[in-house]
């Protein structure tokens, strides 16, 4: 059986944002039920804690160092972006796969980076960063206003539909349209500021405190295009055949570009579940981001399943799948946890590492050692150096440095040469 592949992927959704995953104040029953037919990844990492880095990891299965994208990428008409490597939809293709994405790229907005030139067939959404979600026109840094929104080549106007629901079906129309193997990639902008939802929507949670409210209405939204993609699935008769990934790019954003009734201020709608740090920190908070994963009849169903794992593991993984052995390919970072996800094999302890803005972060079993750590984008280092237990501290608050100097001087120094390695990738 060769599966097809449905990735979908939020934007700046934090660990605390899914009913199944504590959010008991949301309403996400589409995604809530994946989780239930599926395997709920409650310690699954973006690779970076802003949005392009983590997207080329996931694209590529390598670090953002490796892959060539380090920081957020500007929106531009002429913004270069991913270097030409493979990518899961480039190796997915030359299996045989019809490949398509629908919504945020953030990988390059010169059509030379765009999709249709890192292995997708089709491609429907748009290329920056963040867009209105009725106009579809990019705003940043007192630029001049991008209408930012393509169908392939071509641009294409649909102002006053709400961005969310096109992306949705977009992604159904092409499933229904596939006659053999396919990857539909989602990555939705919800619940990436501007903080922009229907009426609709928005009523529902009329009970919620602003921030909240918001946020609540643009997931419900979401959700509701997940069902829709869900159902595409089943009425086609491709559910048991087809792996479901969902995860988010990196944790809740509390940047000051976040618009709500007009005003340009700091934003705190969104949750990372009482884990320390917000998007562009490398605690927990910035980089542990809600997963889950659906192959009916592989994956056993209602799993809680504590595997370590991040971005850069879903190519491995996949082709594993699709392959029925793992990649040798040395190029690739990440390693699969197909057996692990199956139940036919633990998975071997091992190292992630992050580094992003001078701050670096590495975890080996349940010890994280963080070094300059700030707590969201473009704020003041907060902890210079420090070692926590995320067992018995997974928010972070308890420096044990001090009393383990050992260990923690042994995970320094891996952090060192860590960053040899990304400047060897650099250079």
């Amino acid at each position: 059986m060769t599966p097809n592949v449905v990735i979908i992927y939020a934007d700046d959704l934090g660990y605390g944002d899914l009913g199944c995953f504590g959010a008991g104040e949301l309403d996400t029953p589409a995604l809530d039920g994946l989780a239930a037919a599926g395997a709920r990844l409650t310690q699954w990492y973006a690779n970076s804690p802003v949005c392009s880095p983590s997207r080329a990891s996931l694209l590529t299965g390598r670090h953002p160092a490796h892959a060539g994208v380090e920081a957020i990428l500007g929106g531009s008409r002429d913004t270069v972006g991913l270097p030409p490597q493979s990518t899961l939809a480039g190796h997915l293709r030359d299996r045989g796969y019809a490949t398509g994405i629908f919504g945020k790229w953030h990988l390059g907005a010169d059509p030379a980076y765009g999709p249709l030139e890192r292995g997708f067939d089709e491609h429907f959404g748009f290329r920056a960063g963040c867009v209105d979600y009725y106009s579809h026109i990019y705003y940043w840094d007192n630029r001049n206003p991008v209408h930012d929104l393509w169908d392939g080549e071509d641009e294409v106007w649909l102002n006053g539909e709400y961005l969310t629901t096109v992306i949705a079906r977009k992604a159904v129309e092409f499933i229904e349209r596939a006659d053999g193997p396919f990857l539909c990639y989602v990555p939705f902008n919800a619940p990436h500021y501007p903080m922009h939802a229907p009426a609709e929507y928005v009523s529902q949670f009329a009970h919620l405190p602003e921030g909240r409210r918001m946020t609540a209405a643009m997931i419900k939204a979401m959700d509701d295009g997940v069902a829709a993609i869900l159902d595409a699935l089943d009425r086609t008769g491709r559910r048991d055949d087809t792996i479901v990934f969902m995860s988010s790019d990196n944790g809740p954003s509390i940047e000051e570009r976040n618009w709500l009734n007009g005003e340009e201020v700091s934003y705190d709608g969104g949750s990372a579940g009482g884990l320390r740090g917000h998007k562009g920190s490398l605690f927990e908070g910035g980089i542990r981001v809600p997963a889950i994963v659906r192959w009916p009849g592989v994956i056993p169903p209602g799993t809680r399943d504590d595997v370590v794992g991040s971005m850069a593991d879903v190519v491995p993984t996949v082709l594993h799948a699709v392959d029925g052995a793992e990649p040798s390919d040395p190029t690739i970072d990440g390693r699969s946890l197909l057996r692990r996800l199956t139940g036919a094999d633990a998975a071997a302890e091992r190292w992630l590492y992050w580094e992003y803005e001078g701050q670096r972060a590495g975890r080996l079993g349940d010890w994280k050692v963080v070094l300059d750590a700030c707590e969201s984008m473009q704020a003041e280092v907060a902890v210079p150096a420090a070692l926590y237990d995320l067992a018995a501290d997974p928010a972070e608050t308890n420096d044990l440095s001090g009393t383990h100097p050992e260990q923690f001087e042994r995970m320094r120094g891996e952090l060192a040469t860590w960053a040899r390695r990304c400047a060897e990738w650099r250079s």
